[in-house]
Order: C-alpha cells, then sequence, then structure tokens
C-alpha cells in the first residue's frame, strides 16, 4: 500500500493549506469507510447521497488514522489535526492514486467486458500467480472510486496488478486505464449490460474499445474474436497495439478443439497445445474467459504446459456460478451476482446439458438496465428454453414475469410459476427439491437472488 509523507501527499493533490506542523507525519494505506480505519491511514471523506464523510474526520483521526483530506467547500474543518484541503476529495484521490500508480515499477493488466470479467480478473491472478507476485481487484472496487484505491492498496514489490474496468456510461472506462496505464488488457464480450445508459450494443463495444486509450505503446489487446462489434472496430484502430483473439472459431488465436462438461467444472483441450486443461469452474462460458487469461500469461511468459495448476488453483469472487448444497440434497447453481440476456441464456445452458439430475429448475429474476426493450428480452429469455431439458421456471419481479410469459409458450403454464414475493416462491419451490434436482438462481444484483440460495441452505 501507499506510504509516503503527508508533506508528498500534499504537494501531490495540491493542498490548500499549510500542513508544514504535520510534515513529517507518515501515510500508510487509504480508506474511504470510517469503520474500516487501520493504524496510519489516510481518510478520504467523500460526499455521497446519503452520508458526508466530513462527519467522521475527527473520529477517524481519533481511532488511528494518521491524516484526512477535507473539501474546501465544506464548512468548519477540524483544527490543530493532520488535515490536508483540497479541491474535490474524489478528485484528490484519484490523483493521487494516478502519481503512486507512475512511481510503481509494476505491471498492470486491465479488464472489461459486460459479462465475465470479474470471473476473467480472478483467473488471470491465478494463472499470472505461477511466476509473479500478484494482486488484483478486490470484489467489484472497479470505478472510479474503487480503481483508485485499489492502485494505493498495492504494495511495492508487487509485479503485476490485475484490475478490473467497469463502467455505466461512456467516458468511465478511458478515465480508468488513462489512470491504470494497463501494459495488456482483456475485452471478455460485448453483451446487454447498460443498454438503458448507451442505447445499442453498437455503443456498449465502442464504451469497452476504451480501455485501449491507456493501453502502453506495443501492449496487447486480448479481444473476443466471435464479436463482430469489436473486431470491425479493431481492424479500424490507428493505435499501436498487438491484438490477439480468443473463441469458439478456428479463425481465433487461440480455440477449443474438445470441451467435456463435467459436474463441477470442465476439461478441454486447445488449438495450441497438446495438454488437456482442467477449469473448476461451471459453463461453456467461462472456457471462453480462461482462453483470455491463458493469452494473457502467455504474453507474459507462462507456458501452456504449466497453466493447468494456476487453472485448479482458482478460487471466485461469491456469487458466480458457485455450486452449493440445500437442505434437500439439491445442488444449488448460485449465480445471483448479476444477469443479462447472453449470460443468462448461457447459465440456462449449462444446467440443460448437465448430466446426473432427475429435474432441471430455474429460478430467474429481473434483468436490469436494459432500456426500452426489456420486457422484449425477458419475454426472449423464456421463448428460447428447451422443454425437453429444463423441468420447472420460477421468476420473481416485475420483469421476471415476461420471462414467466415466454416459458409458458414453451413449457406450458402448468410448469412456471410468477412471484413478486421472495417467501412465496421459496414456499412453493421446496415440494420440488430433493437430491437429483439441480437449480439455477440468478437474476440482476439488485434483485439479491441470493436470499433464495441461503434460505434453501438453512
Amino acid at each position: 500500500m501507499i506510504k509516503r509523507s503527508l508533506k508528498v501527499i500534499a504537494e501531490i493533490v495540491s493542498a490548500q493549506n499549510d500542513i508544514t506542523p504535520f510534515a513529517d507525519v507518515s501515510v500508510q494505506g487509504v480508506t474511504i469507510d470510517s469503520r474500516k480505519i487501520a493504524a496510519g491511514n489516510l481518510f478520504v471523506p467523500l460526499i455521497g447521497e446519503h452520508v458526508d464523510g466530513h462527519k467522521y474526520v475527527e473520529e477517524s483521526i481519533r481511532k488511528g488514522a494518521a491524516a484526512a483530506f477535507w473539501q474546501k467547500d465544506v464548512p468548519n474543518p477540524p483544527q490543530d489535526l493532520p488535515i490536508i484541503i483540497v479541491d474535490n476529495c474524489l478528485t484528490a484521490l484519484q490523483e493521487l492514486a494516478r502519481q503512486y500508480r507512475k512511481e510503481l515499477p509494476i505491471r498492470v493488466v486491465g479488464i472489461t467486458g459486460s459479462n465475465g470479467k470479474t470471473t476473467a480478473k480472478d483467473m488471470t491472478a491465478s494463472l499470472l500467480s505461477l511466476k509473479y507476485k500478484v494482486q488484483k481487484t478486490e470484489g467489484n472496487f472497479n470505478n472510479h472510486i474503487g480503481l483508485p484505491l485499489t492502485v494505493l492498496g498495492l504494495s511495492e514489490d508487487t509485479e503485476i496488478a490485475v484490475l478490473e474496468m467497469g463502467m455505466s456510461g461512456r467516458g468511465e472506462i478511458e478515465f480508468l486505464t488513462k489512470l491504470a496505464c494497463p501494459d495488456a488488457v482483456v475485452i471478455t464480450n460485448i453483451g446487454e449490460s447498460h443498454l438503458l445508459d448507451l442505447g445499442s450494443r453498437e455503443a456498449i463495444a465502442e464504451a469497452k474499445l476504451e480501455i485501449l486509450q491507456g493501453l502502453k505503446e506495443g501492449g496487447l489487446a486480448v479481444l473476443h474474436g466471435d464479436e463482430p462489434l469489436l473486431m470491425e472496430r479493431i481492424h479500424r484502430y490507428k493505435g499501436n497495439v498487438e491484438v490477439q483473439t480468443f473463441g469458439r472459431n478456428e479463425t481465433n488465436d487461440l480455440y477449443p478443439t474438445s470441451i467435456t462438461q463435467l459436474q463441477q467444472g470442465s476439461r478441454f483441450k486447445i488449438n495450441a497445445s497438446d495438454k488437456e486443461f482442467e477449469l473448476p469452474v461451471l459453463g461453456t462460458h467461462n472456457i471462453m474467459n480462461a482462453l483470455a487469461t491463458m493469452l494473457i500469461a502467455r504474453y507474459f511468459s507462462i507456458p501452456f504446459e504449466e497453466m493447468n495448476e494456476g487453472l485448479k488453483g482458482i478460487k471466485l469472487t461469491n456469487m458466480r456460478m458457485e455450486l452449493v448444497e440445500g437442505r434437500h440434497g439439491e445442488k444449488i447453481i448460485n449465480d445471483a451476482y448479476n444477469a443479462s440476456p447472453t449470460s443468462v441464456m448461457a447459465a440456462i445452458e449449462l444446467v440443460a446439458n448437465l448430466q446426473g439430475y432427475d429435474r432441471r429448475i430455474l429460478v430467474l429474476g429481473d434483468m436490469l438496465e436494459l432500456g426500452p426493450q426489456e420486457e422484449q428480452y425477458h419475454i426472449q429469455v423464456g421463448e428460447r428454453l428447451n422443454s425437453d431439458k429444463i423441468d420447472l421456471v420460477f421468476t420473481y419481479g416485475l420483469l421476471g414475469k415476461h420471462i414467466a410469459k415466454g416459458a409458458a409458450s414453451v413449457l406450458g403454464e402448468e410448469r412456471v410459476f410468477a412471484f413478486t414475493d421472495k417467501q412465496s416462491l421459496i414456499k412453493a419451490l421446496e415440494p420440488h427439491l430433493s437430491e437429483n434436482t439441480l437449480v439455477l438462481v440468478k437474476a440482476s444484483r439488485g434483485m439479491r437472488l441470493e436470499e433464495i440460495v441461503k434460505a434453501l441452505q438453512k
């Protein structure tokens, strides 16, 4: 983590006050959460929709913070305390991270995409850890606040940082990539997430490709080669980058030559090696994520023949294709962290093709931020179900009702149940659960469907 004197930090963020009495105070690490103060931290009080962090500045210093920022338009800064007054606390946080990144002798991998970026981040970190000291974005610290905090948390002896970059609109990934200055980047795919903000998949592709604007000269861009929206645009790109592609098609630099779906993962072979690889993560779509990360690992001089060890040790962030057992012995795929039509259909394909189950049940909730055609997207998910492979569908939420409508046209109304109350859904679902039942639970994060998973485990 960052370790600098208050004098140095004050110079970086253009302090508006005289900090001479505290110039030699040493800062170690940065936090925006007064509840998580560690000794020596710099506390950055952000002004949110409901909470103003300035209320906790004095308390944070009493708890052990070495110093704090203070935004100049907030009245009554505390006297005789190690305070740095700045124009804007968020901007100062970002500038501090930008300068710290410049000073670090570190290489960076930037990862974005509509779906799979967190999984790809976890996989990349695991593979690179075979040879390097690696740090990665923790949780979902992937935005204009989280990424600077992640950078400021990097150890000076870290060799490679794997940084996830999220967005909700144009310009956000450009900001993040120019702060991180990656040596290599990955775009996992282009889906429907953020259609509400951006309006079209074409606009989403343009926004994701902003990640190239911070990529170092001659750096590596790993792209989903089966996505025309990416390939059309990369061919028109004027910058000096090396492009490598992954996907199912044989036109890609890396593609699978065989895939075997296992009960708790996959086994696959690739065109570039005779070795068979094992991935302890469910879903064929996650093999695509693995291919992207394997190209990154090879770029950093890790041969394919050594990658199995890294793949076997992957630890995914919670609620992403997480296989758990319910109290009736049923197997539950907890994929409740996020959802889009693309990711939902990929998860349903997995459930439909997993062997060894007598009954397959879908519990699906609203997919959010899909824009004006959101109802039609939900209906289409239901209409695409295979009635021979999916036994029952339970939906939750107002938009979930449209999934139920589409599903009923394929499965019949007697096999589809729509709810707007979780407890009612759970009560209706339980009689259908047994040891040989597989249940998929998936929706956008705002629907909190992990509550259903937890209820089924008690």
